[in-house]
């Protein structure tokens, strides 16, 4: 059986899902949603039929829910609570637009946002480009805000139409986790998560986590996505991503929840034959006579190492950088130093390749965690994952 695409389920039916588990009748709900009976009934059928499960069952004292229709009819309100909210204080559209948006027209809006022009978005879903044209028209009207805007030969999403993307990804990932839940292995993503790995869950705590995650659920589909802070942000918040796990913030920023998992102590790394290596306890005026690659502005890294040199003047720092493998490379070829966990460079340092300057830092602490988006509910498969990244925290060093 194969699994629904998350935008092929009508989205009138599974609005009226928690209106029949709330008044515990077809009848009561049809008349709450603006459906005929036959029509409601009918629908109901049609979604039990392509999720291959029951929703509801009937009593004497009225329809009652399954747990998978607990399930569906959680993940919707979910899902329209993140329309509601992309097209919150919008223009002269209808009250509740996002009561009204079809499936077809969310999934076209989508395919532009996702291909940046009606041609590509055409190509990626087959349907026709005045089809698109009519959908994202009829959004628009729906709203009653601009979404797209001509630029040049092509078109973008405006700043509303790009709030309404986000939003639009989020439905569709809680509509997919209720299906992953319901159908299980038959679901296309059952068992499956996308993480993002900023540089030090990279070199440890991600990998332990995969490694048990993989040997308890042979069947799972894991997507690590490499990067920085900034460049996983918006796709986390965008929900292509499920969690990321790096250095966290002072403050989580708005709309995501952060989990601290280990608080990482800092040492200042250069290559094995660096002037200082065979120092035992360099001082800061040893360290600051060499050029300094750093972390980005706004990360953790570069605040650690500005504060290292507070009240003093600064040592030359001309690389940027956050690619463990970039900076490993200029370290060894120079008599370049950083900040690094030395997890981080653990078989550079057993090779002979770079080596510790110094004890680690007493003052060079950041906390390593988990990041997600706030009220995000994982599916099994996730959960599990998150449960056995906290156990590789809990023996990092070991």
């Amino acid at each position: 059986m194969t699994a629904p695409d998350p935008f092929s389920l009508n989205p009138r039916h599974l609005r009226a899902l928690s209106a029949i588990i709330a008044r515990g009748s077809m009848s009561a709900a049809a008349e709450a949603v603006g459906l005929s009976q036959p029509a409601l009934t009918q629908g109901i059928a049609k979604l039990e039929q392509r999720l291959g499960t029951k929703l509801f069952e009937r009593h004497a004292d009225g329809m009652r829910a399954t747990e998978e229709g607990q399930v569906l009819a959680g993940r919707n309100d979910a899902a329209i609570a993140h329309l509601s909210g992309a097209v919150r204080g919008g223009g002269r559209g209808f009250a509740r637009p996002e009561l009204l948006m079809t499936g077809t027209q969310l999934r076209a809006f989508l395919a532009l946002a996702d291909a940046g022009g009606f041609a590509r978005a055409a190509a990626a879903t087959g349907l026709s480009q005045p089809a698109l044209h009519r959908a994202v028209r009829e959004l628009e009207q729906i709203c009653g805000l601009a979404l797209v805007e001509r630029r040049g030969r092509g078109v973008a999403l405006t700043p509303r139409g790009l709030r309404l993307a986000r939003g639009v990804r989020l439905a569709r990932a809680e509509i997919g986790a209720a299906i992953v839940e319901i159908m299980g292995d038959v679901a296309e993503g059952a068992g499956s998560l996308t993480i993002g790995a900023m540089p030090l869950s990279r070199a440890l705590i991600v990998p332990r986590a995969i490694a048990r995650l993989t040997a308890e659920q042979p069947g799972v589909r894991i997507d690590v996505v490499e990067g920085s802070w900034r460049e996983l942000i918006d796709p986390l918040l965008d929900g292509v991503l499920d969690l990321t796990i790096g250095a966290l913030r002072d403050t989580a920023p708005a709309g995501l929840e952060q989990e601290p998992l280990l608080v990482d102590q800092l040492v200042v790394v250069g290559r094995a034959g660096h002037p200082l290596a065979a120092t035992a306890a360099p001082s800061l005026e040893d360290i600051a006579r060499y050029p300094w690659i750093v972390g980005q502005s706004g990360t953790p890294l570069r605040a650690q190492w500005q504060a290292l040199f507070a009240g003093r003047a600064a040592p030359a720092a001309p690389i940027d950088c956050g690619s463990v493998m970039v900076i490993r490379e200029v370290l060894r070829q120079s008599d370049f130093l950083t900040l690094l966990s030395p997890a981080q460079i653990a078989l550079e340092t057993e090779a002979g390749v770079l080596a510790p300057i110094g004890p680690p830092l007493h003052q060079g602490n950041r906390t390593i965690g988990i990041s997600t988006r706030a009220g995000w509910r994982p599916t099994p498969a996730q959960a599990r994952f998150l449960t056995l990244l906290r156990d590789a925290a809990n023996t990092f060093g070991n």
